[in-house]
C-alpha cells in the first residue's frame, strides 16, 4: 500500500502531501502519524498540501481529525501551502479546520511551531518534554 513519507525534524514530523489523497492513503497517514508522534515523542506535526489542487470534506475531517488527535498527544499540528482555490473551496463546502492551525508556507509553519513551544529556531533539538 502506498504511504506518505514522514520526516523527522528535531522535534517536529514533517508530512509534504505531493499525491492526490483518497480516503485509504489519509487513513494511513492519520494511523503513521500517530504511531510517529508517539514512539518519537514529536512536539509538533506539520503537514504541508500545497501540491493538494482539491481538498473535499473527507480529507478536510481527516485533516481536523490529525489536529485533534496530535493535540490528545500533547502535540500541535499546522497545515501549510493551502492554494487560494483549495481555501475557496472549503468555505464554500463549508468544511472548517477548527482547532487546525494554518501558516502560508512552510518557514511560517515552522515558525508557528515554534512560537508555540518557546523555542528559538537553534533549539529545535533541545526540547524538554516537561514544560
Amino acid at each position: 500500500m502506498e504511504r506518505i513519507p514522514i520526516i523527522k525534524m528535531g522535534p517536529f514530523l514533517l508530512v509534504t502531501i505531493q499525491v492526490d489523497m483518497h480516503d485509504r492513503l489519509v487513513m494511513a497517514l492519520q494511523e503513521d502519524l500517530t504511531e510517529m508522534v508517539s514512539s518519537n515523542g514529536a512536539r509538533g506535526v506539520l503537514i504541508n498540501i500545497s501540491s493538494l489542487d482539491m481538498v473535499d470534506s473527507y480529507i478536510g475531517r481527516m485533516l481536523g481529525g490529525i489536529a485533534s488527535i496530535t493535540s490528545l498527544m500533547d502535540a500541535y499540528t499546522v497545515v501549510v501551502g493551502m492554494q487560494p482555490a483549495v481555501a475557496i473551496t472549503m468555505v464554500e463546502l463549508g468544511i472548517s479546520l477548527q482547532g487546525v492551525m494554518t501558516a502560508l508556507n512552510v518557514e511560517k509553519g515552522m515558525d508557528l511551531l515554534r512560537s508555540k513551544l518557546k523555542l528559538a529556531p537553534e533549539q529545535d533539538h533541545e526540547i524538554d518534554r516537561e514544560e
